[in-house]
Order: C-alpha cells, then sequence, then structure tokens
C-alpha cells in the first residue's frame, strides 16, 4: 500500500481509538489507560514476532530507546496538558509535532549545506496547521503559560519521536519491531505512573468490568494497527507530506464527535476540515510527482 494511503488509514484507526479512549476515560486514569494500551501492543508483536520465528533482537538498541523516550514522554506531556488546559487547545499544541518537524529539517538542511527540503511542502504544513487551528479555534489564557509550554514540548517531542520512526525505517528496521519497543516503553511509562500514584495516596487501579475491558482491548488493538500503519508510512514516504497528511486525524475525530458525542458544526470547523483536506492532497501530489533518493527504501526490504 503506498505510504499516502497507509498514513490516511492510520488516522482513522487513531481517530476511532479516540473514541474508546474517551468512554475508556470514565472508568479509569490516564495512566491505566496508557499501561494496558502499551502492554497489549507489547503483547501482541512479541507473539506474532515468536510465531514468526523472528527475533525482537536489534542491531541499533540506542534508536530504539530515544525514540521510545520522546515518544513516551510526548504522549506523559499531552495528557498533562489535557489536564491543565480546554481540549481544544491541549490537541492544536500537539498538531505543532508536524511545524516543528518542518522546522528540524530545514534546519537539518541549512546546517548540512547540501540536503533540499521542498518550500511546497512546508507550505502545505503550515497551511494544515491553519485548518487544524480552525477547527479547533484554541483559547489560552496568561494563567495557563506553563501548561502551554509543555504542550509546545510534547509537540517537539513527538515532532523528534516521528524523525527517529524515519530513521529506524532508514535503518532497516522493521515496523513491528519498532512498534514493540515503543509499546513496551508506553507500558512500563504507565505502570510507573500508577504506582507512583498509588504509593503517594493519588490514586488506585481501577476494577474491571466487560465493558471496561472490551475497550481497553479496542484501545490496545487500534493503537498497535494505527502505530503499524504509521511507521511504515514514515519508513517509506516523504517525511513533510506523510505528517501533513497526519491533519486529518481531526477530520476524523471531528465527524466522531458530530455524530456519537453531538459536538456542534461551525462554518469555522468546515472551512478548516477543508484546509486539511487540501493540504493533505497537495502533499500527496508533491510527493507522488517528484522522483525519490536512491537511499530511500521501504522499512520492510530485505
Amino acid at each position: 500500500m503506498p505510504a499516502p494511503l497507509l498514513m490516511i488509514a492510520a488516522t482513522f484507526l487513531f481517530a476511532t481509538m479516540g473514541v474508546c479512549v474517551k468512554l475508556a476515560s470514565e472508568l479509569y486514569d490516564a495512566g491505566e489507560i496508557v499501561m494496558y494500551r502499551g502492554a497489549i501492543g507489547a503483547l501482541l508483536l512479541g507473539g506474532v514476532t515468536f510465531a514468526r520465528g523472528s527475533s525482537l533482537r536489534t542491531p541499533v538498541p540506542w534508536m530504539h530507546f530515544w525514540r521510545s523516550l520522546s515518544g513516551v514522554f510526548a504522549l506523559s506531556l499531552w495528557f498533562y496538558t489535557i489536564g491543565k488546559l480546554p481540549l481544544a487547545t491541549a490537541m492544536t499544541l500537539n498538531y505543532m509535532s508536524s511545524v516543528w518537524m518542518a522546522l528540524f529539517l530545514i534546519g537539518g538542511a541549512v546546517m548540512l549545506g547540501s540536503a533540499r527540503i521542498d518550500g511546497r511542502l512546508v507550505a502545505a504544513v503550515l497551511l494544515g496547521f491553519v485548518g487544524v487551528a480552525m477547527v479547533l479555534r484554541p483559547t489560552l489564557d496568561q494563567q495557563q503559560l506553563w501548561h502551554g509550554l509543555a504542550g509546545l514540548l510534547s509537540g517537539m517531542l513527538a515532532a523528534l519521536a516521528y524523525l527517529q520512526v524515519t530513521a529506524l525505517g532508514r535503518a532497516g528496521e522493521p515496523e513491528d519491531r519498532i512498534v514493540f519497543y515503543f509499546s513496551l516503553g508506553g507500558a512500563l511509562a504507565g505502570a510507573i505512573s500508577t504506582g507512583v500514584q498509588s504509593l503517594a495516596g493519588l490514586g488506585s487501579t481501577h476494577p474491571h468490568s466487560l465493558k471496561g475491558a472490551a475497550l481497553l482491548l479496542a484501545v490496545g488493538l487500534l493503537a498497535t494497527a494505527a502505530q503499524l500503519l504509521m511507521t511504515r508510512a514514515y519508513g517509506q514516504g516523504k517525511t513533510l507530506s506523510i505528517a501533513c497528511l497526519q491533519y486529518l486525524g481531526i477530520v476524523f475525530s471531528f465527524i466522531y464527535g458530530a455524530w456519537l458525542f453531538h459536538d456542534p458544526i461551525t462554518p469555522w470547523a468546515l472551512g478548516g476540515m477543508l484546509l486539511i483536506i487540501i493540504a493533505g492532497l497537495a502533499a500527496t501530489l508533491l510527493r507522488a510527482t517528484s522522483t525519490p533518493p536512491d537511499s530511500q527504501h521501504s522499512v520492510n526490504e530485505s
């Protein structure tokens, strides 16, 4: 499947996972959801790897470590900002990751001197972010400045994690191994967070019900599938064009919100979704009409 279609499928699964997370948050703390999400993904991918007779041993353990560290911290900070800021503001700050990514790549191109970044792709990413802002229309008070900085840091760390996913793909690491180590890191971080809260008397693990267990299982399965698709997309596609398509997650989430939770539909939101779709199509066309470098190959090549 081409990288753009992989990313579109991933964003749809992530949006569906978000619905399950929203429902599960009525029964569990955020740390518990992160823990179970990571544990289900790690067990699933570990079992698949064992059944295939493959190995989880990697020649680049430190690359996996830094990818997992930045990704888990980004996820943790995002949950923190959701608890401290309006949801629209927290989500918009997290979607700054693609803008951070563009800035990182441009800075790298300037430092290397030989690398070239297509300015049209950068413009597509920025156009997509304008669409995100129109859909969410965030607000940020001065008293929330520090929480807003945490949200910006979340987006920056997410951008670093996505770039590291690309680097791991270029290094020949299969996507299931990449997602396994990230899932393992999320399970450990969620368990530590839940344990610390329990020891501090701030909360404890919640008992399971049939509904709760089904939602946690759905979160884990959807997250693992979406992460695999996203990892393969970043491994075989152009970083900025794939990042731009990620904005479609806002469109899917908006549709889910209006359909399931009766969120209002406004002209601003419709205009923002149109910009997001235009930006995604522009990034896809730019990728299709450009010739990839010889060194670029898919993560699933032998």
